[in-house]
């Protein structure tokens, strides 16, 4: 069981960017950054554009937890790194459908580079 309720999938799912906060070492929120997020499952996955050097992902990856805010959805949530490669699979194939008009966008959201950074969005009280 993901967490999610099913209203708050949907939501989030169904926008087109979310606004992602990691918060930072000293427990204050960062700046609120769009990402793309896609759903595989009862699952929320991001993933840096920029890679590893993404400044949201190495914040996120630093403290494990965030904010987010998308489809009236505001959720403060955690971050877990995604390495299954069957589930990553997936989560390429989510992007390339729900993404597909932007391909210059989406080849870069799916290369080694980005799916590396593959994170799953897990709900925090």
């Amino acid at each position: 069981m993901s967490g999610w309720t099913d209203e708050e999938l949907e939501g989030i799912s169904g926008a087109e960017e979310i606004e992602i906060s990691p918060l930072r070492r000293d427990g204050s929120p960062g700046k609120a950054v769009p990402v793309w997020v896609v759903r595989v499952g009862d699952n929320l996955y991001v993933r840096s554009w920029r890679g590893r050097g993404g400044c949201w992902y190495r914040t996120a990856l630093a403290t494990g937890e965030g904010r987010i805010r998308a489809g009236g959805v505001e959720k403060q949530v955690g971050f877990v790194e995604e390495k299954d490669p069957a589930i990553n699979d997936r989560i390429d194939a989510a992007y390339r459908e729900k993404y597909g008009r932007y391909p210059g966008y989406v080849r870069p959201m799916v290369a080694p580079e980005a799916r590396a950074t593959t994170l799953r969005l897990v709900p925090r009280p």
